[in-house]
């Protein structure tokens, strides 16, 4: 009998093992893959580290703008590959590591709902039974597929290839085409485009990145323009054959040749094949119903992460395992997704949390905008010769709070958390001004965009 069987061990699932485990509970992880999951295997670390490699590669190339000449630069992209391999296995060992300390016993296997008896949940794995009175349910998302003619050829003959096949290439393909014009698509695109892939872009909608700040996504499609990536936007891909793209735009379809085609189009929940009827958990939009504590409809079930498809993002997943294990404790514990900010990791990097221009708008919110060059940023100027970054700063006109803060520009990964604490607490303007930033820094230009 365990007190809790978390079945995925990605983000949300470790954490929640971990901390459940920390707390005292006798705790099972069940993982059919890696532990870490596609975080730390297929997406958000491997990602980072060969993106920092091709940044490294950019500097080294444009290094005469700041008085820095490198000849013969070459990038290496099997020993990019061979040490992104090495992160990711040191921090699996890490994450192993915090699990075994905090007594959860890991079981390597596809985890599956048999049902419930009077004693609790039944969960089988590798031939097995195990009892559990509480259960998190954390399997994840995948890549989805769209039933485009073609599609699924060309991926059995690995010419279109997802997030998880493309962080392995060891070689960097002459031609690339991304379906899908999203964070994914974008931080890749901006990475083979960088170490010398003629890269194109092939989107639905009007805009890229998805619903981020309009205007900030216009100043992006024309940074990475000029790496050389080129964007075909409202345009629906129609078919592939073998390595060619066919796809329609304005009424007409054309066609494009690549070496690889990267589709990343979105991701679907991995609720097939896991019993959800056994215990019959709601679903919804293909994902699992969850409320305010991450519980399902069926008591001491919850569901964190990708899974329940509210917000797909390891950080989300991190807070919501926290969520689900308090109430577990017996403390009461609510997700509150109104300030989970969210970073395209391109170069540069954009970041937003809280509501953008057309989010404020749309719920009625009266606000003011206060934006900025990046520019004004002392730091920002000596480091980024012909930068044309800005900072948005959103206020509630009411209340004078802080309600959204966008960026794009150097360090916006790194700064936008002070931003999320801002909009988490509901920070009013004159509460800022007492706030005293670090000088220089690329985080001063919050301030400088509010009082300047």
């Amino acid at each position: 009998m365990y007190d809790l069987i978390v079945i995925g061990a990605g983000p949300g699932g470790y954490l929640a093992a971990e901390r459940a485990g920390g707390a005292g509970l006798k705790t099972m992880v069940i993982e059919k893959k890696n532990i870490g999951g596609v975080c730390l295997n297929e997406g958000c670390v491997p990602s980072k580290t060969i993106l920092n490699s091709s940044k490294i590669y950019e500097y080294a190339k444009n290094g005469n703008k700041y008085g820095v000449t490198c000849e013969n630069v070459i990038y290496d992209q099997k020993k990019v590959i061979k040490r992104k391999n090495i992160v990711v296995k040191k921090l699996v060992s890490g994450i192993q590591a915090v699990l075994a300390k905090n007594k959860v016993e890991v079981v390597s296997g596809k985890g599956v709902i048999v049902g419930k008896t009077s004693e609790g949940f039944e969960i089988s794995v590798n031939g097995e039974q195990h009892t559990c009175k509480n259960l998190i349910i954390a399997t994840g998302s995948e890549a989805l597929i769209p039933p485009i003619p073609g599609v699924k050829e060309a991926f059995e003959k690995s010419i279109i290839v997802t997030n998880r096949e493309i962080l392995d290439l060891t070689t960097i393909p002459e031609r690339l085409t991304v379906i899908g014009g999203g964070v994914i698509g974008l931080e890749m695109a901006s990475y083979f485009a960088t170490v010398g892939s003629k890269v194109t872009v092939i989107e639905m909608m009007d805009r890229i990145g998805g619903y981020t700040d309009r205007e900030i996504g216009t100043i992006l499609k024309g940074n990475l323009e000029k790496k050389g990536i080129t964007f075909l936007l409202e345009s629906k891909v129609t078919k592939v054959m073998d390595s060619r793209v066919y796809y329609e735009i304005e009424g007409k379809e054309t066609s494009i040749d690549s070496d690889k085609i990267l589709l990343s189009i979105g991701r679907r929940a991995n609720i097939s094949n896991i019993g959800l009827e056994k215990l019959s958990i709601a679903v919804e939009k293909g994902a699992i119903k969850v409320d305010e504590t991450c519980k399902t409809n069926i008591p001491s079930v919850y569901a964190i992460g990708d899974i329940n498809g509210t917000s797909m993002l390891a950080h989300t997943a991190y807070r919501e395992a926290e969520v689900a294990v308090n109430n577990i404790l017996g403390n009461r514990d609510i997700m509150r997704y109104s300030a989970i900010p969210s970073v395209i990791y391109t170069n540069p990097e954009v970041a937003s949390v809280g509501e953008t221009e057309e989010t404020a708008k749309n719920k009625g919110i009266s606000f003011e905008i206060k934006k900025i060059s990046m520019n004004y940023s002392g730091r920002y100027m000596a480091e980024n010769e012909g930068g044309d970054g800005i900072a948005k700063v959103l206020i509630d006109k009411k209340y004078k709070k802080i309600i959204g803060v966008q960026i794009i520009g150097s360090y916006a990964s790194e700064i936008i958390y002070g931003a999320g604490i801002m909009v988490e607490t509901e920070m009013l303007v004159k509460d800022l001004q007492e706030i005293v930033f670090p000088h220089p820094t690329v985080s001063e230009i919050i301030r400088e965009a509010i009082f300047s």
